[in-house]
């Protein structure tokens, strides 16, 4: 790892002018390429305290050994510099998109004397003019085959064409004037290239004039009596109906725009681009990156613009390029992209109507091809040994951890302090194993607390089980000690157990408001899977917290890793290991250590680390609004015994709200149809009880709202 200061340059070197920068390593290759308005202001902010760097950008810096820059008079050529220079080199600390498929294009060859129309894969050749890309090659075959009757191009590959013009006989398709058959001089070259131009105008959506022109000459023919020739301009015009069938109307105004949107984690981004000409979608393709570098939405959308366009000219670039995010220097871009296409570019991002509404379509096709991206990435199994092999070398463990399980805080404002716990087998989510808790222990927030009663919690679970097979041998506790945590007595058999008291004999349960102490022997009600129960069997299976992990992975940094592990040596268990993932920096914490365990950006393992945690996270927060509003729909008429659903909604009907129930006298409420005398008391003396709500304040004007509708207090 190098220092940066030993090859930081003294600030008097550095230019303030534009200029695109290059980092190398040892062996001066280049790292990472970068452009800036002001050079200096720009390479100095890689200079700065470690510690205050992008754990990325860190990463970056550390492993160059030199920086050097070039100096531009423009932004314009600042941009188009670094594309050239990130193109050649390759950095690997530059957002490189990969294709997530190799699309094909429709092509017509018009470099070649008679033109060809085919489909092509790979790099654009010069020359050569493209449409698309399409989603499958089927659908290029299907379009071109019905356009062949009013446009015959030829399609057939060299060999093909020159046998037929060595033994002077055509193709099929010559037969049944689906090619006009050039090979044979059926006609001129010049009339065949005409052929395709007109294809690639109707391909590039000028469709309109073909269209009516087929028309009119139907019904000319049908006038002058030649039915078969009318017929078949008929024909001819229903196939180029069809063809434009295949890509429905997005955009009214008949617009020219690529749609570009972005899907983004932590480690990687979606990007998914519509092609729209003539106001149809004429070609969709996406890309995935991994995140090498610190970079924004507004930065990813930035390289994609380079990539796209970096090597096209003309009408290649359309007049109008929609965004999710402008790039930082967006009139830079913007004249960038001019050059390219030879006229004023609109680059912008949508804010309503149709392209606004196409927009939300696209962002939604790279959420799922994002999702899709991870999903076949986890399901394959290769990749989910060498993921846990990698995890269980960072981490220095004796053998891969088959089972993982991740635990989760989440509240809001320290309200509604809830935890989760998932299950990772063999890289694979166990969602049956899922479990979630409520932190009750204690009121407030505080994440390490929190994160040290469910270690607790679940792993007192874990060894009661133990107990009752036998499974555990507690040690005695030394003389003049406490017993150990752990050595919780058995629970006695069911003949030993004395008759349960009646009902009404048993004290009432403390609220979980009020921070109730966790029973003696660890357990608590409040441990429940995602059903609500609370898992305790008595049928001989293994109950709910039965099964050990081979490794904890806790949602946080040092502290929670140190929470965790304590409440595992306070239970006396040495065989699990704790590690913690930190958000946004991406680091893995181990107990006991100061500095973190970095894994490659490339690696599986943190890739499957980090999806264990944004599961954990997932199921954590569901749990806490879920929480949060049932405890927002809560009423005082939830507290009457024997009230159901139906007569509550009677009363608040009939009241108007539960502020104008409180004041109604106990004949009122028993106007209502299906309340008694008794359950009017009942529903009078809970709302007498409770406290009503604060009365609910205008901040703006200070004015008291009333309470008139029917929600609840």
């Amino acid at each position: 790892m190098a220092d940066p200061s030993s090859y930081r340059p003294s600030p008097g070197q550095i230019p303030d002018s534009p200029g695109v920068y290059k980092f190398r390593d040892e062996h001066r290759r280049v790292i990472y390429v970068g452009k800036a308005k002001n050079l200096r202001q720009r390479v100095a902010s890689y200079f700065q305290d470690l510690a205050h760097l992008h754990p990325r950008t860190r990463t970056m810096v550390t492993t160059a050994a030199s920086v050097e820059w070039t100096v531009v008079s423009t932004e314009v050529e600042a941009l188009q510099l670094e594309y050239t220079w990130i193109k050649e080199f390759d950095p690997r600390f530059n957002v490189k998109y990969r294709d997530d498929k190799s699309y094909p294009y429709l092509a017509v060859t018009l470099n070649e004397e008679f033109p060809r129309v085919q489909v092509m894969r790979g790099a654009k050749k010069k020359g050569v003019r493209y449409f698309g890309p399409y989603g499958h090659a089927w659908a290029i075959r299907e379009t071109v085959d019905l356009m062949l009757r009013v446009f015959p191009v030829r399609t057939c590959s060299a060999g093909v064409f020159k046998n037929a013009a060595r033994t002077g006989r055509p193709c099929l398709l010559g037969y049944i004037d689906k090619c006009s058959a050039p090979c044979v001089g059926r006609v001129t070259p010049e009339e065949h290239r005409e052929l395709a131009e007109d294809f690639c105008d109707f391909m590039a959506g000028r469709t309109g004039t073909y269209i009516r022109r087929l028309e009119k000459d139907m019904m000319q023919a049908a006038e002058e009596m030649e039915y078969e020739r009318a017929a078949r301009l008929r024909d001819d015009a229903g196939a180029l109906k069809r063809a434009m069938e295949k890509s429905a109307v997005v955009l009214a105004d008949a617009t020219d725009a690529d749609l570009i949107a972005v899907a983004e984690d932590e480690l990687e981004a979606a990007l998914q681009i519509f092609h729209v000409r003539g106001g149809r979608v004429r070609g969709q393709r996406g890309w995935v990156t991994d995140k090498v570098e610190a970079v924004d939405t507004a930065g990813l959308v930035e390289h994609a613009l380079q990539q796209l366009y970096g090597e096209e000219r003309g009408d290649a670039v359309p007049k109008e390029v929609l965004v999710p995010a402008l790039p930082e220097d967006t009139e830079a871009v913007s004249q960038w992209l001019a050059e390219r296409r030879g006229a004023q570019v609109s680059l912008r991002i949508p804010q309503r109507g149709d392209k606004k509404d196409l927009m939300t379509t696209v962002q939604r096709n790279a959420q799922q091809a994002l999702g899709l991206h991870k999903t076949k990435r986890a399901s394959d199994l290769t990749t989910r040994s060498r993921a846990l092999e990698e995890i269980a070398e960072a981490l220095g463990l004796d053998a891969a951890p088959l089972r993982i399980e991740c635990y989760d805080i989440s509240h809001l404002q320290g309200d509604d302090v809830v935890a989760s716990m998932v299950v990772f087998e063999d890289g694979l989510a166990r969602k049956s194993e899922y479990r979630r808790f409520q932190i009750k222990g204690f009121e407030g927030q505080d994440d390490v607390r929190s994160m040290h009663e469910v270690i607790g919690r679940r792993f007192k679970r874990y060894l009661q089980e133990k107990e009752r097979t036998g499974e555990w041998e507690q040690p005695p506790p030394a003389s003049g000690e406490a017993p150990h945590p752990a050595q919780v007595p058995p629970a006695p058999h069911p003949a030993q157990v004395p008759p349960a008291p009646h009902p009404a004999q048993v004290p009432p349960a403390p609220h979980p408001a009020q921070g109730a102490p966790l029973p003696a022997d660890g357990t608590d009600p409040r441990d429940t899977d995602p059903r609500g129960d609370d898992g305790r069997e008595d049928d001989g299976r293994p109950k709910r917290f039965a099964y050990p992990p081979q490794l904890v992975v806790v949602d946080g940094g040092q502290p929670q890793v140190a929470a965790a592990r304590r409440a595992l040596d306070e239970l006396g268990i040495d065989d699990i290991a704790v590690c913690g993932l930190a958000k946004r920096l991406e680091e893995v914490w181990l107990p006991d250590d100061d500095d973190p365990v970095v894994l490659p950006r490339s690696s599986e393992g943190l890739y499957l680390l980090q999806r264990v945690r944004d599961e954990a996270h997932r199921f954590a927060i569901t749990y806490q609004r879920s929480k949060r509003a049932k405890r927002i729909r809560s009423s005082p008429l939830d507290d009457v015994a024997g009230l159901g659903e139906t007569r509550k909604q009677a009363l608040i009907k009939h009241f108007g709200s539960v502020k104008k129930l409180r004041q109604a006298t106990i004949e009122e409420i028993c106007q209502v149809p299906g309340i008694g005398r008794r359950t009017a008391e009942s529903v009078a003396a809970a709302l007498a009880a409770a406290a009503p709500a604060a009365p609910a304040v205008n901040t703006a004007t200070g004015e008291i709202m009333e309470e008139d509708d029917g929600g609840t207090s």
